[in-house]
């Protein structure tokens, strides 16, 4: 009797050393990979990320950048009266592109400013004025501004397995705001002689920047160019006069 039970014990253990082996093999590979390596690893680990979240942007290569050309009076007479005595500054308005009233005389007072850098009596309007200094101020949409759009996107996706359906959202969440316009601004400056009307120097400067941005206000952009169009004045390029007449 004891023996036929010690065989019952025995046989039953060995049932259950069967059974849980046969799980191991149905679960092990397939549940513990699956789960772990397949929901995970490599099926859904990238739909179970941390949202990515984009704050910053490149920068337009010609933000802030300025460019100048300069072209001096081929007659060696004319040029050497540069830089010297009385000067006066006016600016020309006109359809299109040029710029408002209020405007100009930002720019002319950035004129102004380094007209008196680079010789000329400004303090005097009394005094007749031989040279005039004409500008032109006008400006160019480079890029226009973005739409406003949803900071928050995202993709879903569904897997059904063996044991079940998985789902996993991707999200991506841009909280840069949209770009306003990339606008050029341009600077014309020409020195003539007042009675001859005779140009003894002239020269253009540009910048983009774009609309709006509390680092470029209209002040600060023509004081910018003013100082770029009158460095070294007054050397110009030689090598290309200015137009006559």
């Amino acid at each position: 009797m004891k023996k036929l039970e010690g065989a019952a014990i025995a046989a039953g253990m060995a049932a259950m050393l069967l059974a849980s082996s046969t799980a191991q093999a149905q679960w092990g590979p397939g549940y513990g990979r699956g789960w772990g390596g397949g929901y995970r690893g490599s099926g859904w680990g990238s739909s179970f990320d941390s949202p990515r979240i984009n704050n910053s942007r490149s920068k337009d290569s010609r933000e802030g950048r300025v460019e100048v050309s300069r072209f001096v009076s081929s007659d060696p007479a004319a040029a050497a009266e540069l830089g010297k005595g009385p000067v006066s500054v006016e600016s020309e308005s006109g359809d299109g592109p040029w710029v408002e009233a209020s405007m100009r005389r930002t720019f002319e007072a950035a004129i102004v400013d380094a007209l008196v850098g680079a010789g000329y009596d400004t303090l005097h309007p009394d005094v007749p004025q031989p040279q005039i200094t004409k500008l032109k101020i006008s400006r160019q949409v480079l890029a226009p501004g973005e739409e406003k759009r949803s900071p928050v996107s995202g993709t879903a996706a569904i897997e059904t397995g063996t044991y079940g359906t998985g789902y996993g959202l991707g999200i991506n969440v841009d909280l840069t705001k949209p770009r306003s316009a990339l606008v050029s601004t341009r600077l014309d400056a020409r020195i003539v002689e007042k009675d001859s009307g005779k140009v003894l120097w002239e020269g253009y400067a540009t910048i983009a920047t774009r609309e709006g941005d509390d680092k470029w206000s209209n002040g600060m952009i023509a004081t910018k160019l003013a100082g770029a169009l009158f460095d070294n004045f007054p050397k110009a390029d030689a090598i290309t006069p200015a137009r006559e007449g």
